[in-house]
């Protein structure tokens, strides 16, 4: 299919000599070829400002957890724990939600309901009655809505690009995230210094209610499918069979623990990393965020530009490998020279290991089971905890730069093992 050719609905424009020599150019490039459906584009929009606000968020949240517990890096576990957990108790819900509804609206909703609890949290901030168990509270709510809208999110990407676009469209919509990853905590850190924590989540707030204007911009609306008229248990029993069943899509969701479990657990402690290896600022925090997500862009927009990748399987394995290799490296610089190259290619691993996955997750998935096997692929961050709380801990004992280094380490080990042990999962194309 091309995305130039107009479509009758959810497709580019109509009349693409109005568009213009640049912007047709652009669409044409194997790069950026799924922006040419107009629905795609709403759906990258309503990504960008929903990850604008999350980068933010984080930063701006983390640096308030630091100023609540005297630079506690088991204090900045526990709010990952907050945000994290409730992913593994509802993410199979919002799965089975997102194949019996529309996944739209669930995305709109969720979003609505993530302002409003931002907004209370700038409020509690602003007026000096912030605690740290608000912080916990509302990072459970918060945590609960990702769980119920990530499912649909992902899976709407099904709804509106053909199949043979699957790869290029998912390594866009997360090139959505991982660019605000370099606007959002960069912005973050240099306003918390001028409009203080408070005035920063009110912007967040505001950045959720854009992603929700997006969201509802989108034309193609899946209605209830035949699901509806069975129990909700009934669905998710039936996603669990399903998984289970087949060996690509088991070894897939193996694989996405590994990185949850000792790969991301820099995300949490980056912020204690910070201060203890180099010292830093609000804004200086913000600059090792922005390099880190100008690496997850690369490495999205590499996946998005390759048409064809082999034994992809092979590929994801190599890659988990070498996120470990460069985290244990970063996590010993002494100096910015070194963590900020080393960050960036933390960054380009982290983007091309999760589009990688995510891609194959849907594309051996059958279409009605497609929003709750995204499902597994989201339960998995909510296992971050078992990662976040015990590298927390021992960063508290040995310091945070040794507990990221062995993080690291076992990442790099245990994809080196699973490569030696699953020669049928080295073959998936």
């Amino acid at each position: 299919m091309d995305p130039i050719s107009p479509l009758p609905t959810g497709g580019p424009e109509q009349d693409p000599e109005k568009r213009g020599k640049i912007l047709t150019s652009l669409f044409n490039a194997s790069m950026f070829q799924s922006l040419g459906f107009r629905d795609f584009r709403w759906l990258w929009l309503s990504t960008f400002a929903n990850f604008m606000a999350v980068g933010m968020q984080i930063i701006t949240r983390g640096w308030l957890v630091l100023r609540l517990s005297h630079d506690s890096p088991l204090a900045l576990s526990i709010i990952m724990v907050s945000f994290a957990l409730p992913m593994t108790v509802m993410s199979l819900l919002g799965g089975a939600l997102a194949d019996r509804m529309s996944r739209k609206h669930i995305i709109m909703a969720c979003q609505t309901v993530t302002a409003l609890f931002t907004s209370l949290l700038a409020t509690l901030d602003m007026t000096g009655l912030i605690r740290f168990w608000h912080l916990v509270a509302i990072g459970a709510i918060n945590g609960t809505l990702v769980a119920l809208n990530m499912p649909s999110r992902q899976a709407l990407i099904s709804d509106i690009v053909p199949a043979d676009k699957l790869m290029n469209a998912i390594s866009l919509n997360n090139s959505a995230s991982n660019l605000t990853r370099t606007i959002g905590p960069a912005l973050a850190g240099l306003l918390i210094i001028y409009i203080d924590t408070w005035g920063v989540f009110y912007m967040v707030a505001a950045f959720y209610l854009f992603s929700m204007l997006s969201a509802g911009m989108i034309g193609s609306v899946k209605g209830p499918s035949d699901n509806a008229r069975k129990g909700m248990t009934s669905d998710i029993k039936e996603g669990i069979r399903y998984l289970l069943g087949d060996s690509t899509l088991r070894g897939l969701v193996v694989t996405m623990f590994m990185p949850v479990f000792f790969g991301f657990s820099f995300l949490a402690l980056l912020p204690a990393w910070a201060r203890e290896a180099l010292d830093v600022q609000a804004d200086e925090l913000g600059l090792l965020m922005m390099v880190m997500g100008v690496g997850s862009i690369v490495g999205a927009l590499i996946l998005a530009a390759i048409q064809n990748l082999p034994r992809r399987g092979m590929y994801l394995l190599a890659n988990g490998f070498m996120w470990g290799v460069f985290l244990a490296a970063f996590s010993q610089s002494t100096s910015y020279g070194r963590a900020l190259p080393l960050l960036f290619f933390v960054g380009l691993l982290t983007a091309i290991f999760m589009s990688l996955n995510m891609t194959l997750m849907q594309m051996y998935s059958a279409p009605e089971m497609r929003g709750r096997i995204m499902s597994f692929g989201l339960m998995t961050f909510g296992a971050m905890p078992l990662s976040a709380l015990p590298f927390g801990a021992l960063a508290e004992k040995i310091g945070t730069p040794s507990a990221l280094a062995i993080s690291g380490i076992m990442l790099a080990l245990f994809s080196l093992v699973f490569t030696l042990v699953s020669p049928g999962f080295r073959k998936i194309d």
